[in-house]
């Protein structure tokens, strides 16, 4: 029979990788034939939970943050694009971009697990970030996202204009730092193994079926 797996993946909404990592991981849980039990659970990280509402130019941070050069940002840009094209993805972001708050986009995906659409709207907002450069800390932005997935747009802008959803979100964040993870994504399967970062298809593919093996 073709394995089953229990993954839960910790990501950003504002995270290129973050991208690159799930769409890698579903490529290869299809080569595989495998099934993900009850979907895969994505569980927040926040890469920027200091940023202001008004966003920050994402070269002006990624010099400041990482110490990086506008060739040297530019350059990992270059080699995102490409890996995120394989997937059919497009990444447009340039160093004019900038970059936002996801917090409320962490508490509306926290709503939408209940709701059966986590992972669609994980998927649209990183459409709406990365490709069509949206401000995923606006309100407004958040509720078209929300609704172009089916959720009820009127629940969302409850939400939003509450504190709904945020000590939740808080607890979640907290509870992976306390398990050791500082950096995204990361993908835990079966509760022990850990594979970290947007690694290639056939890397996923290769750590997947060992542990495959090594649970049977």
């Amino acid at each position: 029979m073709p394995p089953s797996f229990k993954i839960d993946v910790v990501s950003d909404v504002s995270c290129p990788w973050c991208v690159i990592g799930i769409k890698g991981l579903e490529a290869a849980l299809e080569r595989m034939g495998a099934s993900v039990e009850g979907g895969l659970q994505l569980h927040p990280f926040e890469l920027n939970p200091d940023m202001g509402p008004e966003g920050q130019n994402l070269g002006e941070h990624i010099a400041q943050k990482y110490g990086s050069t506008p060739q040297q940002s530019e350059a990992n840009r270059a080699m995102i694009r490409e890996r995120a094209a394989e997937f059919g993805f497009t990444m447009a972001m340039s160093g004019e971009s900038r970059i936002y708050n996801t917090f409320d986009a962490h508490r509306l995906l926290h709503w939408a697990r209940a709701e059966g659409k986590q992972e669609a709207l994980k998927l649209a907002l990183f459409e709406a970030y990365f490709t069509r450069q949206r401000n995923v800390s606006d309100h407004d932005v958040l509720l078209d996202v929300a609704g172009s997935v089916g959720l009820d747009t009127r629940r969302a802008r409850e939400i939003l204009e509450s504190d709904t959803f945020a000590a939740a979100v808080r607890e979640e964040e907290d509870l992976w730092r306390q398990r050791g993870i500082n950096s995204v994504p990361a993908i835990i399967v079966n509760e022990r193994y850990l594979i970290s970062g947007g690694q290639p298809v056939e890397v996923f593919e290769q750590m997947l079926q060992k542990i495959a093996s090594e649970t049977v």
